[in-house]
């Protein structure tokens, strides 16, 4: 660094890096492009799938856009900026994160370009920011609006979600489910997919033995062999707390001279946990679902008194029992009143596979939670339709609490593109050559859409330039013909939210990464391990 004298003045310590001024804004666009390349290929019904190693041997074949970014392990600041805003889409919509992400990178690459010639940053940050803006308005205009009660509607949405998964045979079954489940759970106007809806992945069968269960399936088998395996009409005890009695204190003595005490003592013990145990099916319990432990002694009284019990359940589906089956989670089983029990048709161990057992709870009235069981050959194959399927109810779950669908195909980039041009024509100063950039950028996904589809993009963005120059809004690619096409009477259609917060996703994406323009970076040195401590290489920043 130059001081005042024209000397350079060192400021930081030995081996420290600095980047600064066009290289470091050069370097981390290069940078958060390549993350952007690296899921481009996979966008739209044609997209390729990614193969993904761990270091273990493990292998993750997807096309799922956040799965990609999320596996790949990235380990450039400005590459997890760019992840991060994908996990902010993810988390916000369920969907999209593609899509962000290759905007993101073709705003950085049109950026760069203005950079070059002499445009500075903050001008372009301004520009973006007010073309965002006026997509979002252009959105709005082109959205539809879907009432819940609009089942086909909310099937092709959760179709549109699932193309290119590999599933297409089985899109409408699949998508049937997951409106069903999404539906169900739905409550208030918002449906909570990560904590109400459960999915059971089960190896065999094939994927049309899948089935939605307005319940709860616990991977758990029967406590005690001699309990009921069945149990209609189930009367459900949801315990917080254990039936074992506690172990003594490291502190606590007890004091036994003669064997008659010791019997007496085991006595007393035995006493409490089958009035425990009374007490619950006084109250009509015949089913028991401990998160904490249960004992030998109070199962052989449970198995007694025909209730089937299991224990350890996790909190999370403790949660999800008490909204499907309407059970209160109680902490001392004596307190339980005949209020607090579920309800369910039908509890039932049952065989899923050659060994193993899970518990079926079935038949809940008016579930709050409810369970999708997807059958299939390979652990690999059903870890992708789950995503898929996630998808599927992530934007199901968008259109039922938004209540507004635009056209897919990539219809409503073409239109804000078009827009945001005759928007930067009333601009003055360089905003506006941002403003023609944010444009461009926005042509991406119909550009990657027809190269993914094996199609010549120059010519299909012409033809869906000419339809929408001539007020077809609703006119996106055809993968098929490679023509434009009205998406909506295809049936192909996207939430709203999900195309306006990828746009808003990607914007922040680039404006974060252009507003830095100086590159601090500490050396890394070799950790050497200590004693008892495993030899694998350690960094630590200097």
């Amino acid at each position: 660094m130059a001081g005042l004298s024209g000397y350079p003045i060192i400021v930081l310590k030995e081996g420290h890096k600095r980047e600064s001024g066009k290289e470091a804004q050069h370097k981390n666009i290069t940078v958060a492009r390549a993350v952007a390349e690296s899921v481009r290929s996979s966008l739209g019904p044609k997209g390729m799938d990614k193969m993904l190693i761990s270091n273990s041997g493990d292998a993750v074949i997807t096309n799922d856009g956040a799965t990609i970014l999320w596996e790949m392990n990235v380990d450039n600041p400005v590459g997890k900026m760019i992840v991060e805003v994908a996990r902010a889409q993810d988390d916000e919509v369920g969907d999209g994160t593609t899509t962000a992400v290759i905007i993101a990178g073709e705003l950085l690459k049109e950026a760069e370009a203005l950079i070059d010639q002499g445009v500075h940053p903050t001008m372009i940050v301004q520009g973006y920011r007010q073309a965002q803006a006026q997509a979002s308005k252009v959105l709005d205009e082109m959205a539809v609006p879907v009432k819940r009660e609009d089942r086909a509607m909310l099937e092709r949405i959760a179709q549109t979600a699932m193309t290119g998964k590999g599933i297409e045979s089985m899109k409408g079954k699949l998508s049937g489910i997951g409106v069903d489940a999404a539906l169900a759970v739905e409550e208030n106007g918002k449906v909570d997919v990560e904590h109400r809806i459960k999915t059971i992945k089960i190896i065999g069968g094939s994927l049309e033995d899948s089935q939605l269960n307005l319940g709860v399936v616990l991977d758990k088998e029967r406590l005690n062999p001699s309990m009921p395996r069945q149990v209609s009409d189930a009367a459900i005890v949801l315990l917080d707390g254990t039936l074992e009695l506690k172990k003594l204190g490291t502190d606590a003595k007890i004091k036994i001279t003669e064997a008659t005490e010791l019997r007496s003592f085991k006595e007393g013990e035995e006493t409490i946990l089958a009035g425990l145990v009374e007490h619950l099916s006084r109250m009509g319990a015949n089913v028991v679902f401990c998160q904490k432990g249960i004992g030998l002694t109070a199962s052989h009284f449970l198995a007694k008194h025909g209730i089937m019990a299991a224990r350890r359940i996790s909190d999370e589906d403790m949660k999800m029992l008490a909204l499907a089956t309407g059970a209160k989670i109680v902490g001392d089983a004596m307190q339980l009143g005949e209020a607090d029990l579920g309800r369910a048709d039908l509890v039932e161990e049952r065989k899923v596979g050659k060994e193993k057992s899970m518990i079926f709870i079935e038949g809940c009235q008016n579930p709050k939670a409810v369970s999708i069981i997807i059958r299939g050959v390979s652990e690999i194959y059903l870890d992708e339709i789950e995503r898929a399927l996630n998808d599927a109810l992530e934007v199901v779950g968008d259109v039922i609490t938004y209540g507004k669908v635009v056209p897919g195909g990539g219809a409503p980039e073409v239109e804000v593109a078009e827009r945001v041009r005759q928007y930067a024509a009333t601009l003055t100063g360089r905003n506006q050559l941002a403003a023609m950039a944010f444009a461009k950028a926005m042509e991406s996904i119909p550009v990657t859409l027809a190269e993914n589809a094996g199609h010549n993009a120059v010519d299909c963005l012409v033809s869906l330039r000419s339809a929408h120059g001539q007020g077809n809004k609703s006119h996106g690619l055809d993968f098929m013909s490679g023509k434009p096409v009205d998406m909506m009477e295809l049936g192909v259609v996207e939430p709203l939210a999900v195309k306006q917060q990828a746009i808003k996703s990607a914007t922040e994406a680039a404006t974060m990464v252009l507003r830095i323009d100086d590159v601090l970076a500490a050396e890394r040195k070799e950790m050497t391990p200590g004693p008892g401590q495993s030899p694998h290489d350690y960094t630590r920043m200097g």
